[in-house]
């Protein structure tokens, strides 16, 4: 079981941020990559997978169990947002669209494990505005903007902004209601 100081060690959190089993953190670069708010409640997977990425979670938020939040550039997630359990948050594409590149990583990765190299893929931020709620197993792609007060509905792919107030379901993600604000 990961100890909440390790966690607190590989990250820049409020004091009164919560750390609860399944939550990781995977940062081999500096705490301050990962910044965490007051009052914020961790159960799932944060990773900062290159130099100078960062993730960026305001106050009273909720990440919820199985959820994977992994930035190469830049993930902002405002205050009183809730991910639910499974969500996916990525600012990046993961793999090289190239199939020559992707064997070549996994030939490293199958024979150095602990160095691996970082891949050269596309990278956007991504940015939840305050008061989002987003679905369980939803994903949001990289380049996205997810306007205040949105809700992204449950196993929803969202791959463009979502404009504030409105609700977005399916895959691709659509507009289905815009709440009055």
């Amino acid at each position: 079981m990961r100890s909440k100081a390790t966690a607190r060690a590989k990250c820049l959190a409020d004091g009164s941020a919560i750390f609860r089993h399944p939550f990781k953190i995977d940062n081999q670069y500096d705490s301050q990559s990962i910044q965490i708010g007051a009052q914020s409640l961790c159960m799932g997977q944060l990773a900062v997978q290159r130099k100078g990425a960062r993730i960026e979670i305001g106050e009273w938020c909720y990440v919820g169990p199985d959820s994977k939040i992994w930035a190469m550039s830049h993930i902002m997630i405002g205050n009183r947002v809730f991910v639910s359990h499974g969500v996916h948050i990525l600012d990046n594409n993961s793999h090289s669209l190239d199939p020559h590149a992707r064997h070549d990583m996994f030939v490293d990765l199958v024979r150095f494990p602990l160095k691996g190299r970082v891949e050269v893929v596309s990278s956007k931020p991504v940015r939840l505005e305050d008061d989002v709620w987003v679905g369980f197993n939803a994903a949001i792609l990289k380049g996205v903007t997810i306007g205040r007060g949105a809700v992204v509905g449950a196993m929803s792919v969202v791959t463009k902004d979502v404009p504030p107030g409105a609700v977005v379901v399916g895959n691709p993600a659509r507009l289905v209601r815009q709440c009055p604000s």
